[in-house]
């Protein structure tokens, strides 16, 4: 099965953000991609950077996003990956993966459960934790284990998607540097992020999908000058292994071949999952164990 990820910097408006990826995608299912993956609310800026309630209009088309998205999946016959913001109250907000399958109907969707809350990275103001759990999304092309960008630092969210039967594990992603960082600390954090991933790979024997942005965006509020996005969006094996992995500067479709035959072949030589001590993990459901 060929996949792909659209990796795009932010054209300044929503307009042409859609008409970009619209034009992305229809190029990569033209060469063959039958599941692709969008970047982490990729129909705007990444408005986290600062806290500004003028932000939640942004929310305001959400049925009308999901109608657009899902004439897209149709018209180019794919299996479609979107992130969205969900406006599914006055006040209650979610930063939502959508998943739409080859006749456009939704597939699934997965509401982000981990909400960071850091500098130029303020998605407590904006999104509620989701409230739908981790459950894979049933697909044409197998069953997708959707989370969204901060998730992919924790590896309870990868193993319970793998638990209930995910086939890939996928991270619509927005995460970049600073650039008052230096060379060395954007070196080490670029080298976690996709360690971490990685290790997800490894561990639960599964194919990682990861999309991420690139390209400066800069800050509304003025308090610093803004996320320099390091795009880096790769697709690695169940091994770990690198199949395809982008650049930190470039806009790019990321193309990569994967099999489910081949998860089979690694957990039948590396059976994790058989040789896990379920009934001594009792420690994992509290916050720290300092309790007796």
């Amino acid at each position: 099965m060929q996949i792909a990820l659209i990796q795009q910097e932010y054209e300044g408006n929503k307009n042409e953000m859609i008409r970009k990826t619209a034009e992305n995608i229809e190029k990569a299912a033209q060469n063959g991609a039958q599941l692709i993956v969008l970047q982490e609310l990729h129909q705007s800026e990444y408005f986290c950077k600062s806290e500004e309630t003028r932000f939640f209009d942004f929310a305001a088309d959400y049925e009308q996003d999901i109608l657009f998205w899902s004439n897209i999946a149709k018209e180019n016959s794919i299996v479609l990956v979107t992130s969205l913001f969900e406006k599914r109250a006055p006040g209650l907000y979610h930063n939502t993966a959508v998943v739409f399958e080859k006749d456009g109907t939704v597939a699934g969707k997965y509401r982000k459960m981990h909400i960071p809350d850091d500098p130029g990275f303020y998605e407590k103001f904006y999104f509620t934790p989701g409230d739908l759990g981790f459950e894979p999304i049933q697909t044409s092309v197998g069953k997708l284990g959707v989370l969204v960008c901060w998730d992919q630092w924790y590896p309870e969210a990868a193993r319970i998607m793998t638990l209930k039967g995910a086939e890939l594990l996928i991270y619509p992603t927005a995460i970049g540097w600073f650039d008052e960082d230096s060379r060395e600390e954007r070196d080490r954090q670029l080298d976690s992020w996709i360690t971490i991933q990685r290790s997800h790979a490894i561990a639960n024997g599964i194919p990682v999908l990861s999309c991420n942005r690139v390209g400066f965006e800069l800050d509304s509020s003025g308090v610093r000058d803004g996320i320099r996005f390091w795009g880096n969006s790769f697709v690695c094996g169940a091994q770990g292994e690198i199949l395809s992995q982008a650049d930190n500067r470039s806009e790019q479709i990321l193309y990569a071949d994967i099999t489910h035959e081949r998860t089979k072949e690694v957990r039948d030589i590396w059976p994790f999952l058989r040789d896990r001590r379920i009934e001594e993990y009792d420690c994992l459901l509290k916050r720290y164990c300092d309790e007796d």
